[in-house]
């Protein structure tokens, strides 16, 4: 297996897992973000979900390359969908940032996946 592919796809996983724990949590902040974008807690969670079974697909990925990128893919999406309703919300682009970053960090990962050595 490569090297880099190993080491960006458990740096991935680990990048998705921090907003899932923290949305999982049920922390402060989440549950602000949760009112300020007028979703109910019980769906906001979900998406603590989602994160979770990013990560769960990106370390199964190491293994089954096409379940990496089915998660990574699906990360895209849902942060795709982030800034939309931060945009929507009024938000700043400082506001989400964050969002941003890990987009940034799924499209790196896919473009990893894309450029690694098929696993035999």
């Amino acid at each position: 297996m490569e090297t880099t592919y190993l080491a960006v796809s458990l740096v991935y996983a680990v990048l998705c897992l921090v907003p899932a724990s923290l949305i999982l949590g049920g922390t402060a902040p989440m549950r602000a973000a949760a009112q300020h974008f007028n979703v109910p807690w019980s769906r906001y969670r979900l998406i603590g979900v989602l994160e979770l079974a990013a990560a769960a697909g990106v370390v199964l990925g190491i293994f089954w390359r096409p379940v990496g990128a089915m998660a990574a893919t699906g990360m895209t999406l849902l942060l795709i969908g982030a800034v939309i309703f931060h945009r929507r919300a009024g938000d700043t682009a400082r506001d989400y940032a964050p969002a941003l970053i890990f987009l940034a960090a799924s499209v790196a990962y896919l473009a990893v996946w894309v450029t690694a050595a098929p696993v035999h």
